[in-house]
């Protein structure tokens, strides 16, 4: 497993790079299959609260889905290690949703939601900024992230879902064929929101 320990508006010790290069290696016994692990600390400069000076992202790339986690700390080593323990957690997690299938059932019937239809209003002013047409003060779409997707089961979303630590998965559901979101509710609840393109 190849670990690259950067640091982005500040500096990384030897002696940091060695003990965190330690530290991840012991994560591999819940991972066997990771190519590469990217510790990023990024100094944050902005005034406020002194326990968001140093952030900590830990990213790991495998063969199947991306495990990623974010702490925030005043020092970079209690960054760390707050990252990697949010880290250990999802895969524990990822783990047992794996065994239990925990969520998966009970939940076959779900509500579907349809937006409302919004009321145009000629009134409002539009301006054209980046080859964006903006209607009144926004939103301006300032990112955009396109990334491949081989389509996937709902099992294997709520997977993704776990590892990466987020709250919401997008993704091609591969039953139905459709774009689809699985998100985290209450509890260990989960939902799932669907797009139905119409005729």
């Amino acid at each position: 497993m190849d670990i690259i320990v950067t640091g982005r508006h500040c500096t990384v010790s030897d002696d940091l790079r060695e003990q965190v290069t330690e530290r991840i290696a012991s994560v591999e016994k819940l991972r066997d299959r990771v190519i590469r692990t990217e510790i990023e600390f990024t100094a944050n400069n902005a005034k406020g609260s002194p326990d968001d000076d140093v952030v900590c992202d830990i990213t790991m790339r495998s063969r199947g889905p991306v495990i990623r986690a974010e702490a925030h700390a005043d020092d970079k080593r209690v960054a760390f290690e707050k990252a990697l323990e949010k880290l250990k957690t999802q895969l524990r997690k990822a783990s047992d949703r794996r065994k239990n299938h925990r969520g998966l059932r009970g939940h076959d019937v779900l509500a579907q939601i349809a937006p409302e239809p919004v009321a145009e209003d000629e009134a409002v002013p539009t301006r054209t900024v980046a080859g964006i047409e903006v209607t009144g003060n926004g939103p301006l779409v300032v990112r955009e992230k396109e990334f491949p997707a081989s389509p996937l089961t709902l099992a294997q979303a709520l997977d993704e879902m776990e590892l990466v630590g987020h709250d919401f998965f997008l993704y091609v559901d591969a039953d139905k064929n459709q774009p689809s979101v699985v998100y985290r509710r209450k509890g260990y609840d989960y939902g799932v929101i669907r797009l139905a393109e119409q005729a």
